[in-house]
């Protein structure tokens, strides 16, 4: 079994984030701690994911939301460990009028091939992301792209709950894995 590295965007996913229950409920599931939830710092968060890869016995599996999915991208073109793949949920546009000004340092992203397999869950109506937008991303990373239909930022505000559908999504995804 690989382990899983919650990646939280802006904020850190609250208690009623699909992340956080999913963490709650699997001890395979832990979360990467930069400085700050509410001011990132690109650097810090790469170097705290970084981190959080290295303390992993097997390479790892990446679930990340929204901020967090502009940091994967960040962290494959500066960091060379060896990940087993990224399920990458909500992926913002950076150049969408919504995108917080507070993480224009994740600002250009990394528009190459991601070097690990990687799955990119859209939302039809996603406030921070239009699909399109999410399409060429998913394109330009080689990335898979499930679109889940109309779920807002596939968010807690998108009342998912534990958001089951995901779970089986990122089974399904870990499922090709080599063990």
């Amino acid at each position: 079994m690989h382990d899983i590295i919650i990646l939280p965007g802006l904020g850190g996913s609250g208690d009623t984030h699909w992340q956080t229950l999913w963490e709650r409920t699997d001890a395979r599931f832990t979360r990467f701690q930069p400085a700050s939830w509410d001011e990132p710092d690109l650097d810090d968060w790469e170097q705290a994911l970084e981190r959080a890869v290295a303390r992993c016995a097997k390479p790892a599996v990446l679930v990340a939301h929204s901020l967090a999915c502009l940091l994967v991208a960040h962290w494959a073109a500066r960091f060379p460990s060896a990940i087993a793949g990224a399920f990458l949920v909500a992926v913002p546009d950076p150049d969408g009028g919504n995108f917080p000004a507070e993480a224009i340092a994740f600002k250009p992203v990394p528009d190459r091939a991601l070097r690990f397999p990687a799955l990119i869950i859209a939302s039809t109506n996603d406030p921070y992301g239009a699909l399109e937008v999410t399409r060429r991303r998913a394109q330009a990373w080689q990335s898979g792209l499930i679109v889940a239909g109309a779920l807002g930022h596939i968010n807690a505000a998108s009342g998912l709950s534990d958001w089951p559908q995901g779970r089986a999504l990122l089974d399904a995804f870990r499922a090709g894995f080599p063990r």
